[in-house]
C-alpha cells in the first residue's frame, strides 16, 4: 500500500495556487492519502478524494468547517500497520518518547504544524514522520511530502519527497 502523507498545505478555498505538479505526481500514485492538519480549507481535501481515500486530522489553522468535522487524532490499520495521526507533535525535545506514549500500538506516527521534515525511528522501532509542506517550506531547503509503502504488517520504505515548484 503507498501512502502519500501531507501536512501544513495551508490552501484556502478558491486559491488560484494549490499543490506543486510533482505532489500532484505522486498523490496520483497513492493508495490512500494522509493529511497531518493545516488543511485550512475542506475544499482541498475535496481535490485530494479525486486522487485516493483521504483521511485527515485538525491543525491549529484549520477553518470552522474542518473544526467541527476533523478529529484531533486519528488511529487507522493501513497495509496491517497502525498509523497514528496528531497534527502537533509538541517540541523536538522528548518527542519519540512522548509519540511512543501517545501511541503505544502504532508502527508509524505521522504528524506536522513546524513544516520540518523528519523521517526518523522513534521508541521501540516506531516510525515517526513530519512530510514538511509542499507548498509552504517557509526555512526549510524544499517543499516536501512523505510517501510510506506499507505491506504485510511492515513499513517497507519511508521517504520524504522534494516536489518543489518547477
Amino acid at each position: 500500500m503507498r501512502v502519500a502523507v501531507l501536512s501544513d498545505t495551508h490552501v484556502r478555498a478558491g486559491a488560484r495556487r494549490g499543490l506543486p505538479p510533482l505532489a500532484v505526481d505522486e498523490l496520483t500514485r497513492a493508495d490512500v492519502i494522509l493529511h497531518c492538519g493545516d488543511v485550512v480549507s475542506a475544499d482541498l481535501l475535496d481535490v485530494l478524494r479525486t486522487h485516493a481515500p483521504v483521511h485527515a486530522v485538525l491543525g491549529n489553522n484549520d477553518d470552522a468547517d474542518l473544526q467541527r468535522t476533523l478529529p484531533e487524532t486519528l488511529e487507522l490499520d493501513l497495509g496491517g500497520v497502525r498509523v497514528a495521526m496528531v497534527h502537533d507533535s509538541g517540541q523536538r525535545k522528548g518527542r519519540p518518547a512522548r509519540l511512543a506514549r501517545r501511541f503505544p500500538d502504532a508502527g508509524v506516527v505521522v504528524f506536522g504544524h513546524s513544516h520540518i521534515a523528519v523521517n526518523e525511528e522513534g521508541v521501540d522501532g516506531q516510525w515517526l514522520m513530519n512530510p514538511g509542506s509542499a507548498t509552504q517550506r517557509r526555512r526549510q531547503p524544499h517543499h516536501t511530502l512523505g510517501v510510506l509503502e506499507l505491506a504485510d504488517g511492515t513499513v517497507r520504505t519511508h521517504d520524504l519527497v522534494v516536489v518543489d515548484p518547477r
